[in-house]
């Protein structure tokens, strides 16, 4: 989804560009320019996504002690993506108070169940994800 959507907004850019410009050079610039913003756009529309996705399993995993389940789901505002919902256990506690955090192993369903794991970390009364992700947006590529 994400090449098409910037491919066609820099198809279109260069159409209108050439509409303006007989310079083939000055049109495709401006064109690939376009793709370029409507390429970051969606970028940006899917970390929003996702970090909704991560901050609803936080707070379903942030109040459990270890070993217990709940259920956690998003329902995204924008349909970038699908809905999603499943399991969310905490399988240890790391450091204390105030670098409370705890591993956790959550559950995404779908045609087929998909495990995976991550650290959420307490910041102040709410658990915010703590793994790889949110990092880049301090961090940028260089993580």
């Amino acid at each position: 989804m994400h090449e098409g959507t910037a491919d066609l907004a820099g198809i279109g850019g260069t159409a209108a560009a050439a509409a303006v410009t007989k310079n083939a050079l000055v049109a495709s610039g401006i064109g690939l320019g376009v793709r370029s913003l409507a390429s970051a756009g969606l970028q940006y529309g899917e970390r929003k996504v996702h970090r909704a996705e991560q901050d609803s399993i936080a707070a379903s995993a942030g109040p459990l002690a270890v070993g217990q389940v709940a259920r956690w789901s998003i329902s995204h505002d924008v349909p970038i993506e699908d809905d999603e919902q499943g399991d969310v256990t905490v399988s240890r506690l790391i450091g204390a108070p105030p670098l409370a955090c705890k591993e956790i192993v959550f559950s995404v369903e779908g045609e087929q169940r998909a495990f995976y794991t991550a650290i959420v970390c307490q910041n102040g009364t709410a658990w915010k994800w703590a793994s790889a992700e949110p990092a880049t947006e301090r961090w940028g590529s260089l993580q």
